[in-house]
């Protein structure tokens, strides 16, 4: 089994920008949906990799708020795509020991979609290797807001002292509180932003961008990524 040189230094959580589906489609002359359906063979190997070199947490940035303004039939086979994606992928989820979990804005998702997320997350519920976390109708402003919202909401009722609000009173806000922030973001497709994915959490993760377009990005292209994390070394704003 190929492992990074730097297994000592395995990050926790790694979180993934998974861009360039359609580049990777019309670079070969085919829909845009052909990338997106090659980029899940993607996620399939990464899952895997994570999972052998011991991974803890990935999180995918899956489908964003701004996504819902694409044309509609290209939102249709997102979802179509992410239903068959949820529905199909349990017994790969259950073989790797892999739990599912959700972020974003969960009520936007059709309902069909929504019920079949709900049924993978309840059918892999029990595994207790690597946590699969599917960034869906994503956004980290909004995010950061419905946050801000729930502690003004508290702090009028009376349950929280407004001076006491701090960075662990928001974080617990997000809906991230119940993983670790990320120890690397991996971005892919050269795009040098973070459109808009986990503001808060990111403050001091490591960053790893590559050329690579998603649906080409597999087990060599993750391991290159994890060795160059290996060789870094976290400062945390010290010395």
């Amino acid at each position: 089994m190929a492992t990074p040189s730097g297994t000592s230094k395995i990050p926790r959580h790694v979180a993934l920008i998974m861009d360039g589906n359609g580049r990777w489609a019309r670079s070969r002359k085919m829909l845009r949906a052909m990338g997106h359906r090659e980029g899940i063979e993607s996620v399939r190997e990464i899952v895997r990799v994570a999972g052998e070199v011991g991974v803890g947490f990935i999180t995918l940035y899956a489908f964003s708020v701004e996504n819902w303004q694409r044309p509609a039939a290209e939102v249709a086979t997102l979802m179509r795509f992410l239903e068959m994606f949820l529905k199909g992928e349990i017994p790969e989820l259950n073989k790797n020991n892999v739990r599912l979990r959700a972020i974003g804005r969960l009520s936007d998702l059709p309902k069909r979609v929504r019920d079949q997320l709900d049924r993978s997350i309840e059918a892999t519920s029990q595994n207790t290797g690597v946590t699969l976390i599917l960034a869906l109708s994503y956004g980290a402003r909004v995010e950061i807001v419905e946050a801000v919202r729930a502690l003004a909401a508290e702090a009028k009722s009376g349950l929280v002292d407004p001076a006491r609000i701090d960075e662990k009173a928001i974080s617990a806000h997000l809906y991230t509180h119940e993983y670790p922030d990320p120890d690397l973001l991996i971005r892919t497709s050269g795009e040098m932003r973070l459109s808009n994915f986990l503001l808060w959490q990111l403050s001091y993760t490591e960053i790893y961008v590559t050329k690579t377009l998603w649906p080409d990005f597999r087990r060599t292209e993750f391991l290159a990524a994890l060795d160059d994390y290996a060789g870094r070394q976290r400062r945390f704003g010290k010395v």
